[in-house]
């Protein structure tokens, strides 16, 4: 028989996990509900507002569905382009004839890995329209036009969708690495024997039992894009452009970041944050129901 004390252990040393996560976990997820149905400012007393926050975003707000708009179109050619190059890489880094594989892993790894402030900088010497690299090959090599990459609106989704598909294409290349690595080569051979070429291997082996990997990949770009913010914040300035002309670089995160710590309207943020949270489930869900009709 334990005595009292022995039963307690375990629970004792396991307080220290549940207190951190509830003053630093449960408490302000619980805290921003209620701040989203509040005026909530620093300074000034707090108002109750009900639902108006919520309905003022969707309705009056004069940026937040801009915001949205731009990080949609982000997440399709910013986070979700990034599987269609990532699975094809991962496939190469996979093969045994391709020689160096560590080094080619590293090199793709590395751009996740970076700051993303040095990583803005640099990229934004690249979209210089007067001295950068970009323009240069345009104009000799291509004999185009500059492009005007930090000013205009169409431009800049571009720009921020080209330094966000080149930092995380790596990340996801491994992720996809890691579970062609867990597939038996032994399917390859057999498939090889029966004369199936290495397309037709790759389609009727490789995509099928990668269906899981693809789901929690695209997952995570759909997390991530959601919740787009260091790239676009860098690339614009920070508050003091607040997304660049047009607000074409304004994400439903940079504007939720402003919105509480710029404008000091924290309960208004705090809205953003859970419609953004309730788009997040939908779009997962909605992820959840294509992968599983594609494993039927």
């Amino acid at each position: 028989m334990y005595s009292k004390q022995q039963r307690l252990a375990p629970y004792l040393f396991l307080s220290p996990f549940f207190i951190l996560f509830i003053v630093f976990g449960v408490f302000p997820i619980g805290y921003s509900i209620v701040m989203s149905f509040f005026k909530w400012t620093v300074t000034g007393a707090q108002e109750f507002r009900g639902f108006r926050n919520y309905v003022q975003l969707l309705t009056t707000d004069p940026f937040f569905k801009g915001s949205l708009w731009t990080t949609f179109l982000l997440l399709i050619f910013g986070s979700m382009l990034q599987h269609v190059f990532a699975l094809p890489l991962a496939i190469l880094l996979n093969s045994k004839k391709l020689k160096a594989r560590g080094f080619f892993k590293t090199v793709y790894f590395l751009p996740y890995i970076t700051s993303t402030v040095v990583i803005a900088l640099v990229f934004t010497q690249l979209y210089d329209m007067n001295y950068g690299w970009l323009n240069f090959i345009i104009e000799k090599w291509f004999g185009g036009e500059k492009v005007r990459w930090l000013q205009e609106p169409a431009a800049i989704r571009a720009s921020i969708s080209i330094m966000v598909n080149w930092r995380f294409i790596g990340w996801n290349t491994v992720i996809y690495l890691a579970g062609l690595q867990a597939i038996d080569h032994q399917l390859y051979e057999a498939a090889e024997i029966d004369g199936a070429k290495p397309l037709q291997a790759h389609r009727l082996i490789t995509l099928p039992l990668m269906i899981p990997i693809i789901f929690f990949g695209v997952s995570l770009s759909i997390i991530g894009g959601m919740q787009l913010f260091e790239e676009p914040f860098v690339l614009m300035r920070g508050y003091e452009q607040l997304g660049g002309p047009g607000k074409a670089g304004l994400t439903s995160a940079y504007y939720l970041l402003a919105t509480g710590f710029h404008f000091n309207q924290f309960g208004k943020a705090s809205a953003m944050a859970w419609i953004l949270f309730v788009i997040i489930i939908a779009l997962t869900l909605l992820n959840k129901f294509v992968t599983d009709r594609l494993q039927k």
